[in-house]
């Protein structure tokens, strides 16, 4: 049958509904009835409730995702700006500890340089400023060696004191250095006088006594008047310290019946393992007067028969 004799029409049999223009007009105008009548009455309030209600639990598992995302990622920031925060605070306590730590070391140093000033000031001997550089590296031996040295005048035997009191004895000097081998050391002795009694004696260093070393009174009597706390200055009759100057104070004293010396243990005054600031003095010698040559002996009265 050829193509162009078919019928297109309906069937009789079938019912036809509205046209889909119809439907378009209709739909439009109840699209704008509701749409009026919502902005006015608000009739679809109770059905935009109902499928919000009803969505919510959709909606909020559907966000979950998203909100722990940013949630990690907020949780990592703060993470990140507290350990900044944390190391920020740990270098500026480092950098308060050592202010506070130069701020005591300075206040110090001003507390022994205002004593080592008004030492300069009761001493009638020439004397000189001074500053600790180091330690000898000889662990045998008990010598620090300060920033003066020939070429300030230092004298080999010139005695160094801190504002406590006699700290040691300058025994090597330099251009630009000096030596100075403390009280303690083996090799170090000074003549002392005890204020109590007025007794004289010589004090010998001991590296040994106590943990960082002492001085001890040497070939002393037992029956000595020497007592624990008695004050040792120096006697000046060395020709090298002036008289009067602190040097130990007694801490023990040891009598045996089996010797007839007694031991006497003492601790020096000086800071002899933290003085920064000392002052070096001009040995007596150099002031004194010359001794007298001895006298030639006398001619024996009458020769030989």
């Amino acid at each position: 049958m050829p193509l162009g004799t078919l019928d297109r029409t309906a069937p009789t049999l079938f019912k036809h509904g509205p046209s889909p223009l119809s439907r378009l007009t209709l739909y439009s105008a109840l699209a704008l009835f509701l749409m009026v009548a919502d902005a006015r009455f608000h009739v679809a309030e109770p059905l935009r409730k109902a499928v919000a209600t009803v969505l919510y639990p959709l909606q909020w598992l559907m966000l979950q995702p998203v909100e722990l995302a940013g949630k990690g990622a907020q949780y990592f920031q703060s993470l990140q700006a507290a350990q900044q925060a944390a190391d920020e605070a740990g270098r500026k306590m480092a950098q308060m500890s050592v202010r506070a730590g130069e701020a005591d070391q300075l206040l110090r140093e001003n507390a022994e340089l205002r004593q080592l000033l008004a030492l300069r000031e009761r001493l009638d001997t020439p004397a000189q400023a001074a500053q600790v550089l180091y330690d000898t590296a000889d662990p045998y031996t008990r010598r620090i060696m300060v920033d003066r040295g020939q070429l300030a005048g230092v004298e080999p035997g010139s005695p160094v004191v801190d504002a406590a009191g006699v700290l040691g004895q300058v025994t090597r000097v330099y251009p630009m250095l000096s030596e100075v081998t403390l009280l303690i050391d083996r090799d170090q002795a000074i003549p002392v006088l005890n204020l109590r009694t007025g007794a004289r004696s010589v004090a010998y260093g001991d590296p040994l006594a106590g943990p960082g070393g002492g001085m001890e009174l040497r070939f002393t009597p037992a029956n000595a008047d020497v007592q624990e706390g008695d004050l040792l200055t120096t006697s000046g009759v060395d020709g090298l310290y002036p008289a009067g100057l602190p040097v130990a104070r007694v801490l023990r004293v040891e009598r045996r019946a089996d010797s007839a010396f007694a031991r006497i243990y003492c601790a020096p005054l000086a800071q002899v393992h933290g003085a920064r600031h000392v002052m070096v003095l001009k040995p007596l010698a150099a002031d004194m007067p010359a001794r007298p040559e001895p006298e030639p002996a006398q001619q024996k009265r009458g020769g030989r028969k």
